[in-house]
């Protein structure tokens, strides 16, 4: 992995401004390497892309995140510091093999074969309208037999799809990270999901957007090519935009 230049998280942003949010973290990370194939990259469980996202994002922004929430007792705004390491609970390296590993759960006679959901299933599951969790677990529940007869996904019950889903979060336990979070004003405590990716791209959209205004004030400026300005330090640039506006 390697830090992400101004003209790389620049041109990332633009490549996934129309692309749905879990194909944004698949750009992110191919870029940040190049030298494996992006569908290596897209097959990553989620709980693997996320940790990958974490490091990538302090490369990028630092360690320090901050979580805002409205306390769902008394409507207060809260705020949550913490750093990326208080929430990494998975190795942050990448895979010799990205290759999808295979599990199994014996449950009520059945015995399920599945695999983690990675980034293009939730991109296919989300096309569902309503059906997006039983398409999802068509996609990675590769065999359920009971007695040695083949068992529909369609028909698994409540429990036991349950049963699947809880197990998964086990296994992939980066892909649910939840924040506890306390109201100071009525002392109500709560749980809020995070969501690296999420977080992470509208860091990256909010930085972008102040790029292009910089980039702008400094090509009406001085007359410099866009690829010029990105060339720079983010200290030169913020020197030269403070002499033009002290």
């Amino acid at each position: 992995m390697h830090a992400l230049t101004a003209a790389e998280l620049l041109q990332v942003w633009e490549a996934g401004l129309d692309q749905p949010s879990d194909l944004r973290g698949s750009l992110l990370l191919t870029t940040a390497f190049p030298e494996v194939k992006p569908a290596d990259l897209a097959a990553l469980p989620i709980g693997r892309r996320d940790s990958l996202l974490l490091i990538l994002r302090e490369q990028t922004f630092g360690q320090l995140l901050t979580a805002l929430a409205d306390c769902p007792a008394c409507g207060a705004h809260v705020e949550l510091e913490f750093s990326t390491k208080d929430i990494r609970v998975q190795s942050s390296l990448l895979p010799e093999k990205v290759e999808p590993e295979e599990y199994t759960l014996n449950i009520d006679g059945l015995k399920l074969r599945f695999r983690l959901p990675n980034s293009r299933d939730l991109v296919e599951a989300a096309k569902v309208a309503g059906g997006d969790r039983q398409h999802l677990l068509e996609r990675v529940i590769l065999s359920a037999e009971r007695d040695g007869q083949p068992v529909p996904v369609a028909g698994l019950s409540m429990p036991i799809i349950q049963a699947v889903m809880e197990e998964m979060a086990e296994l992939d336990r980066q892909a649910d990270v939840q924040l506890r979070m306390a109201c100071p004003e009525c002392a109500n405590q709560w749980v809020e999901v995070f969501d690296i990716l999420q977080y992470f791209w509208e860091e990256v959209q909010s930085w972008s957007l102040r790029l292009l205004r910089e980039i702008h004030t400094l090509a009406v400026a001085y007359g410099w090519r866009e690829a010029d300005i990105l060339s720079m330090s983010l200290r030169r640039r913020q020197l030269y935009l403070h002499m033009i506006n002290p």
